[in-house]
């Protein structure tokens, strides 16, 4: 009689436990990165003519150094957020026989942002657009939280951020 009152609990606590280690929704699962991170900004960087060494400067070093392809550097960069679809991007870069740089190839291009690709945005042409007018917001209320908010906002002053030198363009 005994036992049979504390298999119950146990079995319940059992079941409990072995329910926790299951994935609910809503449980945060991490980022998996794998590869070379590169970014817009390292691409802009890169010239015709950059040496091997220059270019591992700039982009690091490459994820795949193919036997059969000695002139040409791979980097592969691949993440899954919170166990989401994956995402890969990749980039290769082609060097003489002088070992300079003569292309690249891949998710990457020179002069193009991520950002205004995926926005339509071209850095060469303006074309007026017509943007709807923005409403008129309403004043904040006296003393509401909202206009304090809003006074350490417009009391905010903007403090420069130091924009890093580009690298030579001629290389020598």
């Amino acid at each position: 009689m005994q036992n049979t009152k504390l298999l119950l609990p146990s079995l319940t606590l059992v079941g409990l436990l072995a329910l926790a280690g299951c994935s609910f929704p809503g449980v945060y699962k991490i980022d998996i990165q794998q590869g070379n991170v590169v970014t817009q900004d390292m691409i802009d960087q890169l010239k015709p003519g950059m040496t091997q060494r220059q270019v591992r400067f700039i982009m690091g070093n490459p994820m795949i150094t193919d036997t059969f392809h000695a002139k040409r550097w791979d980097y592969l960069y691949s993440i899954q957020p919170g166990g989401r679809q994956r995402y890969q991007e990749r980039i290769s870069l082609e060097f003489d026989a002088n070992d300079q740089l003569i292309g690249l190839a891949g998710d990457f291009m020179p002069g193009v942002s991520r950002d205004q690709e995926i926005l339509g945005e071209d850095t060469d042409t303006t074309t007026p657009q017509s943007q709807p007018q923005p409403q008129a917001e309403e004043p904040a209320k006296p003393g509401s939280l909202l206009e304090q908010i809003q006074n350490e906002v417009d009391s905010a002053e903007p403090i420069p951020v130091p924009i890093p030198e580009p690298l030579d363009p001629q290389p020598q």
